[in-house]
C-alpha cells in the first residue's frame, strides 16, 4: 500500500483598496496587510478598473466619494462587465438613501469611517468568507 502525498497550495487572498486619500489608503492597505492578505492600491476608479482588469482579486475596499469617478460609478462600472467581486465601500457617509443606492448597485457591505481596526478585520474576514 502506497501512501499518495498531496500537495496542499494556500491562496492568500489579495484585496483591492481603491481610495483617493493616500492616508486612508495606506491605512486600510496596511490593515489588510497585518490581517495577512495581500493588497493593492489605486488611487482613482479609473485606475481601480485598470487592475481589476489584469489582476485577480478577492475583495474590493473602495471609497464612496472620490472626484472624477465616484465609488457608485466604480462599482456600476464594475458590474457592467459582469464582475461580481465583493465590494465593501468605506464611507463618512450613512444616510438611509446611501446605503440604499449602495444595496441598489450590488455593493456587498459598508464600513463608516472613522473606523477601528478591529472593524475593518471583521468586515474583510466575512466578506471573504473566512470567519
Amino acid at each position: 500500500m502506497s501512501c499518495a502525498r498531496i500537495k496542499i497550495i494556500s491562496v492568500i487572498p489579495k484585496i483591492l483598496v481603491v481610495d483617493d486619500m493616500p492616508s486612508m489608503r495606506q491605512l486600510i492597505v496596511a490593515t489588510v496587510r497585518s490581517l495577512g492578505y495581500k493588497a493593492e492600491e489605486a488611487d482613482c476608479g479609473a485606475r481601480g478598473l485598470q487592475l481589476l482588469e489584469t489582476n485577480t482579486y478577492q475583495l474590493v475596499l473602495s471609497d464612496w466619494n472620490m472626484p472624477g469617478m465616484t465609488g457608485a460609478q466604480f462599482v456600476s462600472a464594475l458590474r457592467q462587465r459582469k464582475n461580481s467581486i465583493p465590494v465593501i465601500m468605506v464611507t463618512a457617509e450613512c444616510s438611509r438613501d446611501c446605503v440604499l443606492e449602495m444595496k441598489a448597485i450590488g455593493v456587498s457591505g459598508y464600513l463608516i469611517k472613522p473606523f477601528k481596526a478591529d472593524a475593518l478585520a471583521t468586515v474583510v474576514t466575512r466578506a471573504l468568507g473566512v470567519e
